[in-house]
């Protein structure tokens, strides 16, 4: 519940590496985000620090990760930030700041893109269902009931 949210701008710096598992699809990807400011001794834009985040999709995101996303392109990532840090052996500490995307599309501010809605998983096929007897079972009163409304018999004539 208590979960670092973030949106980050930036450009794909890694293949997205696609992998099928017994837990479903997923894809990760490096992203690259630097910052950029106004120098106004130079009168112009430069380059600040650059932010690298490994981004992880799942399900039919990864999929269409998979499909859509290519190294240089610039994009904008949704999903849940997760900082680790860690120490192996003999080697110096490090921290890894990854991203649980949520949501992963390309940055028209920079360019433009078709969209194409992903195809449904294919279902079985109804034919191969037996078709569900939907009607209620009658009791023989019932039945009797039914055969009389059905058949009425001839009004006597007098």
């Amino acid at each position: 519940m208590n979960e670092t949210v973030v949106c980050v701008v930036g450009n794909v710096a890694t293949p997205p590496v696609y992998r099928e598992s017994a837990a479903g699809p997923s894809a990760r990807f490096r992203l690259a985000a630097t910052a950029r400011y106004w120098d106004r001794e130079k009168s112009t834009w430069t380059d600040g620090h650059t932010n690298f985040f490994t981004v992880w999709a799942n399900r039919q995101l990864a999929v269409n990760v998979a499909a859509s996303v290519e190294v240089g392109q610039p994009v904008v990532v949704q999903g849940r930030l997760k900082v680790r840090t860690e120490a192996r052996d003999g080697q110096q500490q490090w921290a890894s700041a990854d991203i649980d995307a949520v949501a992963i599309g390309h940055d028209l501010s920079r360019g433009t893109a078709v969209f194409r809605r992903a195809a449904k998983p294919e279902t079985a096929p109804a034919a191969s269902r037996p078709e569900p007897n939907w009607e209620t079972p009658r009791h023989s009163d019932d039945a009797d009931t039914a055969s009389r409304q059905q058949n009425p018999e001839p009004a006597a004539v007098t």
